[in-house]
This record gives C-alpha cells, sequence and structure tokens, in this order.
C-alpha cells in the first residue's frame, strides 16, 4: 500500500458534504453578517500591513538629523523592523490564546486597539531608543491579529468557500502597503509633520476596525459554546472553572500534537523565506546586478507591490478556489513549479520590461501558494486552537525567515560578478539559487505533511470545552438563518489523518 502521504495528496469527495456546490452558489449563501466578518478579518490584516511597513517607507526621513528624523543611518534604522518581527511570536502565543479561550471578537478588538496605541506612542518617540522599544511592544501587538483575524472570518462561512476566501483575505496584507505607500506619497509629502502623519493616519484606520469589530456580533461557534455552558451550569461553577478546563485541554492539545506544530512551523519558515527572498533585495538586485537607475529600481518596486496587489487578489483567490477541488497540498505544489519555472526570467533579462514580467510571473506563483495558507493551517489545526496554533506558526516562521536579507548579502559578498567594468555582488544568482532551493523544500515538506481538507472545524468543541483539546469532540451545532429558521448540522468525524 502506498503511504499515507500520497493516498492523501489528492482529497476523497465526501457526497454528504457541501463542498460539491459551484462556488457562485456558496458565495450568494453567505449572509451579510458572515461578509462583514469576513471583511472584518481582511481589514485587521490589511491594518496590520499598514501600521508595519510605515516604518519601512518611513526611514530615509527617519535617518534625517533630530527633529525630524533620529539622525541615524539605514542600517541602523531597520533594527526597529526587526525587533518587530522578533516579538511577534509573544503577541501570537498571548493574543491567540486569549481568542481560543474567551472568543474571537473581544481579544480582536483589544489586540487592534493597542496596535493604535503603540502606533500613535511610536509617532511621538524623540529618540532612537524610545523608538527601538515602542516598535518592540508593537511587534507584541502585531503578532495577535493574523491568527485572530483569519479564524474569524474562515469558521464564519460555508466549507465550499473557505478556499476562494482564504487567498482574498492574504490579499490584505499588499493591499495594507498600498495604503501606507500612497499615504506616505501624497499625505505626508503636504504634512508639517512628517513621517508622523503617516503614522496617525494607520493608526486611525486601525481604530476604525477595532470599531467595527466591536459592532459586529461574536462568532457563532463561540455563541453555541457559551449557550451550551449556560444551559448546563450548576451553582459554584464560573469562569475559572473554565479557565481551568482550558489549561487541561490546552496540555491535552500540545501532548497530542507538538509534532504536528514542528511540521507546521517548518512550513511557514519555507513560505516566509518565499515572500523575503523575492522581495527584500529586490531594489539592490535591479541597481547592481541589471544597472538600473535608482528612480527605475524604485519604480519597479512600486509598480512590483502595485502588481502584488492584484496577484493577491486574482492569483491567491484563484489557488484557493482550485484547491477546493485538488486540495490544499496539490495546489501549493503546482504554485511552487510555477516559481521554479520562472526563476530564470526572473533573474536573466536584462531590460526593463523582461525583469518586470519576470517579477510577475514569479509573484503569481509565490502569492497563489500563499493563497492557500489560510484555510491549509486553519484546516491542519487542532479544532479548538485555530487562533493560537496558525498564528505561532506563521509569526515563529516570520522571525526565522527574517534573517533572509542577512543570507542573500551575504552570499553576494561571496559569488561576485562583473557589471559594466564593476566587480559587484551576484544578487541574480544568489536569488536564483535561494528561490530554487526554498521552493523545493516546501515541496517536500507540503507532499510528506498531513492535510483535512474540508474540515468542518465550526462544528467541535471550543477549548474551554469539556474534551475540546481532543480531535474527535464534535458536537451538533445550531445555527440561525436571517429568516430565523433553525438549521441543526451533525457532522461525523472523518477518518482521515494520520494516527
Amino acid at each position: 500500500m502506498a503511504p499515507y502521504f500520497l493516498r492523501n495528496f489528492i482529497p476523497k469527495k465526501d457526497p454528504s458534504a457541501e463542498g460539491q456546490r459551484p462556488l457562485y452558489r456558496a458565495l450568494l449563501d453567505i449572509t451579510w453578517i458572515q461578509w462583514s466578518l469576513v471583511f472584518s478579518g481582511w481589514l485587521a490584516w490589511t491594518c496590520d500591513a499598514m501600521d508595519f511597513f510605515s516604518v519601512s517607507l518611513a526611514i530615509p526621513v527617519l535617518s534625517k538629523p533630530p527633529p525630524v528624523g533620529f539622525g541615524r543611518d539605514t542600517a541602523t534604522l531597520t533594527n526597529a523592523v526587526t525587533l518587530t518581527l522578533l516579538f511577534r511570536p509573544i503577541g501570537a502565543i498571548c493574543f491567540g490564546f486569549a481568542s481560543d479561550r474567551y472568543g474571537r471578537k473581544w481579544p480582536l478588538v483589544w489586540n487592534l486597539l493597542l496596535c493604535c496605541v503603540l502606533q500613535i506612542g511610536s509617532s511621538f518617540c524623540k529618540t532612537y531608543p524610545q523608538f527601538l522599544a515602542a516598535r518592540s511592544l508593537f511587534g507584541i501587538s502585531m503578532g495577535g491579529i493574523w491568527g485572530l483575524a483569519i479564524a474569524t472570518a474562515l469558521e464564519n462561512v460555508p466549507v465550499d468557500a473557505r478556499g476562494f476566501l482564504s487567498g482574498v483575505l492574504q490579499e490584505g496584507y499588499a493591499v495594507g502597503y498600498l495604503l501606507a505607500a500612497v499615504v506616505n506619497l501624497t499625505v505626508v509629502a503636504r504634512s508639517v509633520h512628517s513621517w508622523r502623519t503617516l503614522f496617525w493616519v494607520a493608526a486611525g484606520i486601525t481604530f476604525f476596525a477595532a470599531g467595527l469589530r466591536a459592532a459586529l456580533p461574536e462568532s457563532e461557534v463561540f455563541l453555541r459554546a457559551k449557550e451550551d455552558r449556560r444551559a448546563q451550569q450548576t451553582p459554584g461553577t464560573s469562569a475559572a472553572s473554565k479557565t481551568r478546563v482550558f489549561l487541561r485541554e490546552t496540555k491535552a492539545m500540545l501532548v497530542k500534537h507538538w509534532k504536528l506544530c514542528i511540521y507546521a512551523i517548518l512550513l511557514m519558515t519555507g513560505f516566509n523565506f518565499l515572500s523575503h527572498g523575492s522581495q527584500d533585495l529586490y531594489p539592490t538586485y535591479l541597481q547592481d546586478n541589471k544597472g538600473l537607475s535608482s528612480y527605475l529600481a524604485t519604480t519597479a518596486t512600486i509598480i512590483g507591490n502595485c502588481v502584488r496587489s492584484l496577484v493577491y487578489s486574482t492569483g491567491g483567490a484563484l489557488a484557493g478556489a482550485i484547491s477546493q477541488f485538488v486540495g490544499r497540498r496539490l495546489t501549493i505544489v503546482i504554485f511552487c513549479c510555477v516559481i521554479g519555472a520562472f526563476i530564470p526570467l526572473w533573474i536573466l533579462p536584462s531590460g526593463f520590461g523582461g525583469l518586470s514580467a519576470g517579477a510577475f510571473f514569479l509573484q503569481i506563483g509565490v502569492q497563489g501558494a500563499w493563497g492557500v495558507i489560510p484555510i491549509f493551517l486553519n484546516e491542519l489545526s487542532p479544532p479548538a486552537f485555530r487562533a493560537t496554533f496558525p498564528g505561532v506558526a506563521y509569526q515563529v516562521g516570520n522571525m526565522v525567515s527574517s534573517a533572509s536579507a542577512r543570507i542573500e548579502a551575504v552570499g553576494g559578498q561571496n559569488l561576485r560578478t562583473t557589471v559594466n567594468g564593476r566587480n559587484v555582488p551576484d544578487y541574480a544568482k544568489v536569488q536564483g539559487i535561494l528561490m530554487g532551493v526554498v521552493a523545493a523544500f516546501i515541496v517536500i515538506v507540503v507532499i510528506l505533511g498531513p492535510e483535512n481538507h474540508g474540515s468542518h472545524f465550526e462544528q467541535h468543541r471550543v477549548a474551554f470545552e469539556e474534551g475540546g483539546g481532543q480531535d474527535d469532540a464534535y458536537v451538533e451545532q445550531t445555527t440561525r438563518s436571517p429568516a430565523g429558521s433553525v438549521h441543526v448540522h451533525v457532522h461525523e468525524k472523518k477518518d482521515d489523518s494520520p494516527a
């Protein structure tokens, strides 16, 4: 018999599941409240990116002498970005556990409000050490957003729409960059407060996202759990008892799934290297290896990020929709093969047009593979810990991959080439090798790993209910349609995961 990972590579069709409907039918069945929750999750992720990229875009101004900036060079100022990345796993753990214990709504609201406060606080820093401290704390708040936002959005929509919406949700990160870039080029350029204006605008949008989430209802999964808990509550029970249950179920989950945690971190390390490896040194590569002017290199970078937003919404959503039918892992493998196929076009041309085409098609592969990740990790997660598990895996992988620019820079010091009579780092070769190795690594990890395609995780017990830490703790779930009718869904556990 073939190994499990090959037998499960293409998911088996379940005739009793929703997943056989056309995509448009599934989208039409989503209520306005569900759409609002999806938009709320997307907006939270967009604000997360806008807040983060505010520093990157402001670095040229931050390098100016006080009182305008901090009078530090670019390399020193990027330490603020590095510290933000390094502290993100702490936020993923803290806010993830809070969401799995108390519900999706208020932990995300407080998380967004904390991002807002720290973004404003960063703008009022007078010295560079103060700025580093503020951005480190901001990294903690930023780390919680992705896991909470994705869990909120995906658990409130039909199973057969989750693949497509997974790709759409990932688009928020590129949109956040675009919003920050537009504000930086327009509002900041006309403001007497310089770079601080960008931070204030980003904080204002984040505050709006928090208000929107506060105005929307709690996730249906937690409403059901709290109603059940209230109906079964006996004298003497309290919130403390739920916390004790939560801690016990968390321990049971970790004992059972520690190997899965390591697998998810390895997977997300590869994916974050995929993003950073194709983006971090791209402007430097265009100038040093292709001889483009600083203006053309900057233009190419801006165009690339604008296109990236389009690619996220098309490639990511397309990949997510495809994964609904052929499986998450096979879709990732397909788009990683696209990356490998277009690496030569990405690094070999010398003209602006050829380089732009190569970057576009390479990002189709990168962002297409990324579009599957939100739903893939949510289905793979222990069902009661879908805010903590994906968020921590993502942020730890991001932390490890923060060294990618350094790896490429050191590689360029050892691999040299001659351009217009100048001996320069061969970033084209270094990036090509790195992207090829990372894409191959992801393919291997994905093929050897598990998949829980079409999981009905919304019908699982939450983490503060008895048995929530077990994979088979599914319950009858009652939901109410907009017309007021009641529907009861019963999910039988499918034995489609490895022991």
